[in-house]
């Protein structure tokens, strides 16, 4: 059984290379940051996902928010993704599987009757002191993009 990680929880750390180099937890420390698995890169869900979150790049860099998305694909295979659909989001590769598994996302899934391990598409929004502040366990994709930026303090907004 998956470990089913909770709002206010310290995120666990992690370390994995990705499409902008090696990246660790503390990379993002003081900023906020948008960590979202997604199953497999060039499949429609995945493809649609990780648009959606560099066309509003600019809009979380704004409120001082990076985005990864995670996958076990291998680093040559997140390269040519992002290439060929000019993805500005880092995707990382966890081909161990460890980034995975301590999020709690690596998780037995079923289909047409087959029962198989796989990435369960999840994101979590975490602070700058490295703690969960919301996370999405079941995502859609449409609209999902959205709903995380509208979770990101907004400094054009007075509190």
């Amino acid at each position: 059984m998956a470990k089913v990680l909770q709002d206010g929880e310290k995120a666990p750390d992690f370390s994995m290379p990705s499409t902008s180099g090696p990246v660790q937890l503390k990379d993002f420390a003081g900023g906020y940051l948008v960590l979202y698995f997604y199953p497999k890169d060039d499949t429609p869900g995945c493809t649609n996902e990780a648009k959606d979150f560099s066309e509003m790049i600019e809009a979380f860099a704004a409120r001082n928010a990076k985005i990864v998305g995670v996958s076990r694909d291998p680093l040559s295979k997140h390269e040519k993704f992002a290439a060929k659909h000019d993805l500005k989001v880092i995707l990382g590769s966890d081909e161990s599987g460890k980034v995975t598994e301590s999020y709690g996302t690596w998780v037995e899934k079923n289909m047409y009757g087959r029962t198989y391990m796989g990435i369960a598409r999840q994101t979590f929004l975490i602070g700058p002191d490295g703690s969960i502040i919301k996370s999405w366990k079941k995502v859609r994709v449409k609209g999902h993009a959205e709903d995380v930026l509208g979770h990101l303090p907004d400094p054009t907004k007075a509190n």
